[in-house]
C-alpha cells in the first residue's frame, strides 16, 4: 500500500546522478561510518532519470512493487539490499533486483546517515512527533552521534501514551522495561530502530538518563534497565524509522519539484 503526498503525474526527469550527489551531500554519506552491510548511497541505478520518488523503510519485494505501482523511478529506503553481505543472485535477492530492473527503478539506501541527520533524521523527526525538545547528542557510533537526548519535564505515563498513539499509526505496539506510573521523565535519550544495546545502556547510565526511547532491543536490555531504574520505551523498530525517509522524500520534493509517495509496509515489530 502507498501513502501518496502528491497526485501522481509525470514531470520532466531529473538526472539520477544529480539527485544522488544532492542526497550524498545532505546526508554526509561518505563521512558517517556504518555497519558493513549498510552500503549507504546508490545501490541500483536506472536508465531514464527520476521524475517521481517513493520512500520506504525496507527494500522488500512489496515495497518495490508499491513503488512501481506509484510510478516511481527512484526508491529511497532506510534498510537496503545487502545486509547479508556477498550472496548469490537467486531466490528473493533475484526477485527484488528483477523488480527494480523490470520497472527501471533506482534504489538509494541511507541507514545511519539518515538516523543522524539533525532535521530530516529519524531521531530528530520522532523527537518532534513525541513533543520533546532535543538539546544534546546520544548513541555514539565510531565518532558520530546517531541519537539525541534532552531535558524535558513530562509525566512518563503521558510520554508512553504519546508513543503508543504514534506507534499504533504505523502498526506497532509499545512495551516498557518498567511501569511508567508515578514516574517523571526529566532526562531522556533516543536512538530509533534497534537502539537498545549494551553500549547505549552504558551511555544512558553515565549521563543520568531516566527514560530511553528506542525501537527495539534484546531481552537482556530490559533486565539490565530494571536494575538501573531506567524506563526503556520500546516503540517498534519499523514505527520509529518511518519518519526519516518521509522527511527525505519531502526534501526532494521541495529541492527538485519531484512528486513523492511514501510506501507503508509495517512489520509489526
Amino acid at each position: 500500500m502507498t501513502n501518496t503526498n502528491s497526485t501522481p503525474h509525470r514531470t520532466p526527469p531529473v538526472a539520477l546522478d544529480e539527485i544522488v550527489r544532492a542526497l550524498d551531500t545532505e546526508l554526509r554519506t561518505s563521512e558517517i561510518a556504518d555497519y558493513s552491510g549498510a552500503h549507504n548511497g546508490l545501490q541500483v541505478a536506472n536508465r531514464t532519470g527520476v521524475s517521481r520518488v517513493a520512500t520506504a523503510v525496507d527494500a522488500s519485494r512489496d515495497s518495490i512493487r508499491d513503488a512501481a505501482d506509484a510510478g516511481a523511478d527512484l526508491l529511497i529506503v532506510h534498510h537496503g539490499l545487502f545486509w547479508g553481505g556477498v550472496q548469490p543472485i537467486r531466490g528473493v535477492t533475484y526477485e527484488r533486483l528483477r523488480l527494480l530492473f523490470d520497472h527501471d527503478i533506482a534504489l538509494y539506501s541511507t541507514h545511519l546517515p539518515l538516523d543522524a541527520h539533525p532535521t530530516l533524521g529519524n531521531n530528530a523527526q520522532l523527537t518532534h512527533a513525541l513533543g520533546l525538545t532535543a538539546s544534546g547528542e546520544f548513541a555514539q557510533h565510531k565518532g558520530v552521534a546517531v541519537g539525541v537526548r534532552g531535558t524535558d519535564d513530562v509525566d512518563t505515563e503521558e510520554l508512553v501514551q504519546r508513543a503508543q498513539r504514534y506507534a499504533a499509526s504505523y502498526g506497532s505496539a509499545v512495551r516498557t522495561s518498567l511501569s511508567p506510573a508515578g514516574r517523571r521523565t526529566r532526562h531522556w535519550a533516543m536512538c530509533t530502530g534497534g537502539g537498545a544495546n549494551s553500549d547505549t545502556l552504558r551511555e544512558a547510565y553515565a549521563l543520568g538518563v531516566d527514560t530511553l526511547i528506542v525501537g527495539e532491543g534484546p531481552h537482556h536490555t530490559a533486565v539490565d534497565a530494571i536494575e538501573h531504574d531506567l524506563c526503556i520505551i520500546y516503540a517498534g523498530h519499523y514505527a520509529t524509522e518511518t519518519l526519516g525517509v518521509q522527511a527525505l522524500g519531502g526534501w526532494l520534493e521541495q529541492t527538485f519539484a519531484l512528486p513523492h509517495a511514501f510506501v507503508l509496509r509495517p512489520t509489526g515489530l
